[in-house]
């Protein structure tokens, strides 16, 4: 055999052995007998930790700063999930999207093992930082390196922005004392500017230097703004979240907004859509392809990833996948029959190449994580459900199992807890995720309506904004893909003086005179009702037994559908359609 030829194969051989990232998560503080491991924490808890929260900034700063020609750089880490829609890990795809999975049953595990990444590369950061501080504290941070997990931001219960996500500058105790630095919470900034082949020109993100929230003109970041839309969503997003985990049994519609399976249009993505939407108006977080950018992608999507390991923990047994995903991805051809075995590109569980799927990816155990409410080690799976239900009701209905009560004996007190209530009332929505060009809002109001259309989305008579988070890929198997999703109507009417009960004698009138909805672009234009023909909603409701244990979720009656509400006016549902 001819030298060339001999060495031809040795090359051919070596690149055939370079070994892939493995994502295992932190090792540090998991008790591989018991299963006992550290928690992801709420960001509010999370920031008073001391040396914790000192190693996060500072390890998260040090990803930042990182060669963005490095595969473990956050500008590459981030591009996994959009643009610049590249090969990450030796995983190579031919369609024109990022590897993130959208609209379908894949999107909360393909999440999981992607957080499970960056916070593995903020535990080995955190690792090297901790052994330079001095003598006198190197121990009590290098514990608290050991233990390091990223924290979640809980918007079901504290709506706006945590505040020290948007300030610039951040005092923490570095290795060479208290200073103030950057803060890696607020914007990453591209270094160099991502060139055209990576960030396409005729996206107007592309122009900007740093991530971005809610811009104005000048590209400065509104955050403030950004605030006080979600603030003015604070109570839908608290009560779909609850309904949804108390109600939603079935993993399809749980987990994506895709699958409008039944008349609860409600499910994880549409709701986690609404805070990209909110956060970024225009801004990184409400294109999907450029979200990763913006650092609080991370503790939205932790918190999105817990609320799908609480839903596993109370429905142990519904796991079960099988649904034709209508987006591509990198990898995956648009119209791919998703299963449980289906690759969730491109995380290696070894270094040997295997990509998880969602079977392997199930647990936070894999990982080396858990969440407050999840404490699995030393109890079965029927106790883990007892004291997960326990600790979801304390959070999200706390007074929902102290009383029977007709609401009108309650008064003030059920208007302050609208999941408590013994009618729920809501809006039922599908709509094309392209029917405009980029994301867009659905804005539904109970009276008045604003003459300018810059304060809808805060407007004192505004119920809630359906958010619509434009698709991260163009291609598609049909060309349109219907999104489902569903706005909340019992805390508006339990905060009306015109409304003394729940009951449909008092609300259908209501709202048949009281109820209307505009739809508007992110740049605050206002789009007729009537370009968006895929538009279909109906107002529904429903009674609720409330429970009468702490461990025990309301018992949710049959959806009943009130067509006669928005008869005659745009977008509704029309006698021939199908709820």
């Amino acid at each position: 055999m001819a030298t060339s030829t001999v060495w031809a194969l040795l090359s051919l051989t070596f690149v055939t052995w370079v070994s892939t990232i493995a994502i295992k998560g932190p090792r540090g503080g998991v008790d591989p007998l018991t299963g006992e491991r550290p928690l992801r924490q709420e960001f509010s808890v999370f920031k008073d930790s001391g040396p914790a929260f000192d190693l996060y900034i500072l390890s998260f700063r040090h990803f930042m700063q990182r060669n963005q020609s490095s595969l473990l750089s956050y500008y590459q880490v981030s591009g996994i999930h959009g643009y610049p829609y590249r090969s990450w890990d030796g995983v190579d795809g031919s369609y024109d999207a990022g590897y993130c999975t959208h609209g379908s049953l894949l999107f909360p595990p393909w999440h999981r093992p992607y957080l499970a990444l960056f916070e593995q590369i903020l535990w080995n950061n955190a690792q090297h930082i901790a052994r330079r501080y001095p003598p006198s504290q190197r121990r009590q941070y290098q514990e608290a390196a050991k233990t390091l997990r990223i924290p979640y931001w809980d918007w079901a219960l504290s709506p706006a922005m945590p505040d020290l996500t948007n300030i610039r500058w951040i005092t923490i105790n570095a290795p060479y004392g208290p200073c103030n630095v950057s803060n890696p919470l607020y914007e990453y900034t591209f270094h160099p500017q991502p060139a055209a082949a990576d960030f396409p020109p005729e996206v107007s993100l592309s122009e900007y230097h740093h991530s971005v929230r809610y811009p104005d003109a000048a590209g400065n970041s509104q955050p403030e703004l950004s605030n006080r839309q979600l603030v003015a969503n604070g109570q839908s997003l608290h009560i779909l979240t609850y309904q949804l985990i108390t109600e939603q049994s079935d993993y399809g519609p749980f987990s994506n907004d895709a699958n409008g399976s039944d008349s609860r249009y409600r499910s994880l993505e549409s709701i986690h859509d609404a805070v990209h939407v909110m956060v970024g108006n225009g801004g990184h977080m409400s294109f999907i392809p450029y979200s990763t950018f913006d650092p609080i992608f991370w503790l939205h999507h932790a918190n999105v990833d817990r609320l799908f390991a609480i839903w596993q923990a109370v429905y142990p047994d519904s796991y079960a996948m099988s649904q034709v995903s209508d987006f591509g991805t990198f990898t995956n051809a648009p119209g791919l029959l998703e299963t449980v075995n289906t690759p969730l590109t491109p995380f290696h569980s070894d270094e040997d190449g295997t990509l998880y799927t969602s079977e392997t990816a199930r647990s936070t155990r894999t990982f080396g994580y858990t969440y407050p409410e999840i404490i699995d080690w030393n109890v079965n799976s029927s106790q883990l459900a007892v004291n997960v239900r326990t600790r979801l009701n304390a959070l999200y209905n706390p007074i929902g199992n102290l009383t029977r009560s007709p609401l009108k004996k309650r008064g003030k007190v059920a208007a302050k807890y609208p999941n408590a209530a013994d009618h729920q009332w809501f809006v039922n929505i599908r709509v094309d995720k392209s029917a405009i060009s980029s994301s867009f809002f659905i804005h539904f109001f109970l009276g008045f309506i604003p003459a300018s259309p810059q304060t809808w989305s805060f407007a004192p008579t505004l119920v809630a904004s359906h958010s619509v988070l434009a698709p991260s890929s163009p291609i598609s198997r049909s060309g349109s893909v219907t999104s489902y999703g569903q706005i909340p109507l019992t805390h508006a009417l339990l905060s009306s003086p015109a409304i003394s009960r729940l009951e449909p004698d008092i609300v259908v009138p209501f709202l048949t005179r009281e109820l209307s909805w505009r739809i508007q672009k992110l740049d605050d234009s206002v789009v007729d009702v009537e370009d968006v023909p895929s538009l279909r909603l109906y107002v529904a409701g429903q009674q609720v037994r409330q429970c009468d244990r702490a461990d025990e979720f309301p018992e949710y009656g049959p959806v009943i559908a009130y067509r006669s509400i928005t008869r005659g006016k745009g977008g509704c549902l029309g006698e021939e359609d199908t709820l």
